[in-house]
């Protein structure tokens, strides 16, 4: 009985293994160079408040999936994003990055895209936008006359 239950626990750890790598994670010099050479559509998930503390990677999109009190909406956020596609792009090729504070949201969501939804080419920045800004990587940012920008 004790090896069979260690066995279905290697297994479940295995198979979660092996489902978490169809969200590909990204370095801050990965996610520029498809930024720049795959036309690839970067997704900022955090709140209002996190891009008027810290910034936006350039050329990136804000689309907040969580709210401040941890609801989503999962089929508006996704019909947001649709628009937010190239035109050339409506199909499910292009390369969407997904970006939070830290990786943790944005892994949850892109794990959530790619094995609830089977949404292909889903990637996410590791550690977030904490490692952009570590690695020296300038930010955006776009102030509100009611939240100063720090």
């Amino acid at each position: 009985m004790k090896i069979k239950l260690i066995f279905i626990t290697l297994m479940a750890l295995f198979t979660s293994i092996i489902y978490a790598d169809e969200l590909g994670n990204l370095t801050t010099k990965q996610l520029l160079k498809l930024q720049k050479n795959s036309n690839a559509l970067v997704i900022d998930i955090r709140t209002e408040k996190e891009w008027q503390a810290t910034g936006t990677i350039p050329n990136s999109h804000k689309l907040q999936f969580f709210s401040d009190k941890g609801k989503y909406d999962t089929k508006k956020w996704l019909t947001d994003l649709k628009q937010l596609k190239s035109n050339d792009d409506q199909n499910d090729d292009q390369i969407v990055i997904l970006v939070c504070r830290s990786g943790i949201r944005s892994g949850t969501v892109g794990n959530m895209l790619t094995q609830q939804l089977g949404m292909k080419k889903i990637y996410h920045l590791s550690n977030g936008m904490m490692s952009w800004i570590k690695t020296g990587n300038k930010t955006t940012k776009d102030c509100l006359p009611q939240l100063a920008c720090k």
